[in-house]
């Protein structure tokens, strides 16, 4: 069983023992992580210590997850164990919901974590001072795709006069930064006399170890979600205002597209059961855990309609159009630009299909169909159109969300209603 520890200091020589069990996150470039953000979240101004503990959890969580890589076939998501141990501000405090918050962290990336936790003292750091005196309404996760697009717009749009909102991006990948940046440009373009300030974020584990040898990389990263959470809530705490991370419903209860898959996404970043299970734990022990998805109940489709009708349908053309909602990798091995989205993997397909229910055109430049042979047998080998057909066909019935985990306070009638919702809009898309 893996065995990572994340430690805040570093001695001048690193065995290659301690190096491959360890995660070091320094102020100094000999950091495991990319420059710019410390342990103590200094950067991001006063944020409580409770959420600068789940900040190194969450980043300690992506770097094992990230380190560790999955065998390939069968199901459960080819499931992996791990052991954290982690420092935290008060080790007995965190002890006391290790097992819950290891459960609920295990219901997003689908393995099996053990954590323990030592007390250890924050690394002085600079504090970033507020940008503005006005405590904003809200923080808004913006990741660049649609949906979280779309939540910003809206955010935007209901603020009155004198409030203001936080739009908040991370990456990894540094194509995503620019994609960031000209999204919340554009919300300010098209919601004009409204004050917002976008804080982006570049975490990650790097690709060396502190004694110069490569860490194993696994491509799939499902905890990613939980360390942009986890920097959002940072943000959220120093105002105790809501996070906000928007998502549209259908995709966040992630019905299986077929009896052999766990779920369309393979992610259960916004699942209600994860929200909630998440949120319960941080407000047992004192964190700022408010996290709302404000289209719990709705389809993609009818989020593009409520752009529609806050901007016009030819600016919601070129505003949704300007988004990246691609989760698939690879392009960079068939020399097309990682920002070329694919247009056959589900976030790709529930988009197209989107842009088709609402009436809206999607002038985004796809890189399927590919009149490239090479190109074909990847886009082929890794296409989820035939599924999702399958999927539109076949249909939902009660009994097949029974077995997704939703919480009691989702009422199973109300995500049938959205999941026949949702499949319609595909359907639109395969007629």
């Amino acid at each position: 069983m893996p065995r990572f520890t994340l430690r805040l200091a570093a001695p001048d020589d690193v065995s290659p023992e301690e190096a491959a069990s360890s995660f070091y996150w320094l102020a100094s470039q000999r950091s495991s992580f990319t420059p710019g953000v410390g342990p103590s979240l200094g950067l991001l101004g006063e944020v409580r210590p409770l959420n600068v503990d789940f900040a190194r959890v969450a980043l300690t969580v992506f770097a094992a997850d990230r380190s560790v890589g999955r065998e390939r076939g069968g199901s459960n998501w080819n499931q992996r164990e791990f052991e954290l141990e982690i420092p935290v501000s008060d080790a007995s405090v965190w002890q006391v919901v290790a097992d819950e918050l290891a459960g609920v962290i295990g219901f997003l990336s689908g393995d099996r974590w053990t954590l323990t936790f030592t007390s250890a003292q924050s690394p002085s750091e600079a504090v970033r001072l507020p940008g503005s005196t006005v405590s904003p309404k809200r923080v808004v996760l913006l990741s660049g795709g649609a949906d979280s697009a779309i939540g910003a717009l809206h955010s935007r749009s209901i603020l009155a006069a004198g409030e203001r909102h936080i739009l908040l991006s991370h990456f990894g990948n540094h194509m995503l930064a620019p994609i960031q940046q000209r999204v919340a440009a554009e919300i300010e373009r098209l919601i004009p006399g409204r004050e917002q300030q976008h804080v982006v974020i570049h975490l990650g584990r790097r690709e060396k170890r502190l004694d110069g040898s490569l860490y194993p990389t696994e491509p799939t990263s499902r905890s990613r979600s939980l360390l942009f959470l986890a920097l959002g809530l940072a943000v959220a705490s120093i105002y105790d205002v809501p996070l906000w991370i928007p998502e549209n419903g259908f995709a966040s209860i992630n019905p299986p597209l077929g009896p052999e898959r766990l779920g369309s996404l393979s992610t259960r970043t916004t699942h209600p059961a994860f929200l909630e299970g998440l949120s319960s734990v941080l407000r047992k022990i004192g964190a700022h855990g408010t996290i709302e998805n404000p289209f719990r109940e709705a389809t993609k489709g009818e989020m593009f309609q409520q752009v529609i009708d806050l901007v016009g349908v030819s600016e919601a053309s070129r505003f949704l159009s300007s988004t990246h909602s691609c989760g698939l990798t690879g392009q960079r091995a068939h020399h097309i630009s990682p920002e070329v989205p694919c247009g056959i993997c589900f976030g790709c397909v529930l988009r197209r299909a989107s842009f088709v229910a609402s009436g809206v055109t999607d002038t985004t430049a796809y890189i399927a169909p590919s009149s490239d042979p090479a190109v074909r047998r990847w886009l082929d080998s890794r296409s989820v159109e035939q599924q999702v057909r399958n999927f539109v066909r076949r249909g939902v019935q009660a009994r097949d969300l029974a077995t997704l985990g939703l919480p009691q306070s989702y009422p199973l009638r109300d995500a049938l209603d959205l999941c026949q919702r949702g499949i319609k809009e595909l359907g639109s898309l395969y007629p």
